[in-house]
């Protein structure tokens, strides 16, 4: 088989041109307190994350719907459609933040395979809380 340079090279540039895929965010993720899990899964074109365990199961007290405050956080979605951002690893969209009931602009980012860092933030992007969780094996 020979491989010219001009075909080499077309086949670089090609490489060169794609746009860089992020690492999978889809899993099983704990926070660093070990007080929950969430489910990270494809929801139509986007990621979602369903609330999957706490160490202390509760219901959804200030969700800001009166009617959802009753129903239990286990199974709640609070990462919602999330899409790539456009930098590598990193995806936006909204989390959904049970200790406030608010609704947050969040990102997810990629720190490696089984590093995911999760923000909300405020202010059009401007100041942003965060934590990073560990994928569960």
């Amino acid at each position: 088989m020979k491989i010219t340079v001009a075909g080499l090279a077309a086949g670089l540039t090609l490489m060169l041109t794609l746009p860089a895929q992020a690492a999978d965010a889809r899993g099983e993720w704990a926070r660093p307190s070990g007080s929950s899990r969430i489910k990270i899964a494809s929801c139509g074109g986007a990621l979602c994350g369903t609330l999957v365990w706490l160490k202390s199961p509760r219901k959804d007290v200030k969700n800001p719907d009166p009617a959802k405050r009753s129903r239990s956080l286990v199974g709640s979605r609070t990462v919602l459609g999330m899409k790539p951002s456009g930098k590598a690893g990193q995806w936006k969209g909204k989390v959904y933040n049970a200790e406030d009931g608010k609704t947050y602009t969040g990102y997810m980012t990629m720190d490696g395979d089984n590093k995911l860092k999760l923000e909300g933030c405020v202010l059009g992007g401007l100041v942003c809380k965060g934590e990073t969780w560990s994928r569960v094996r």
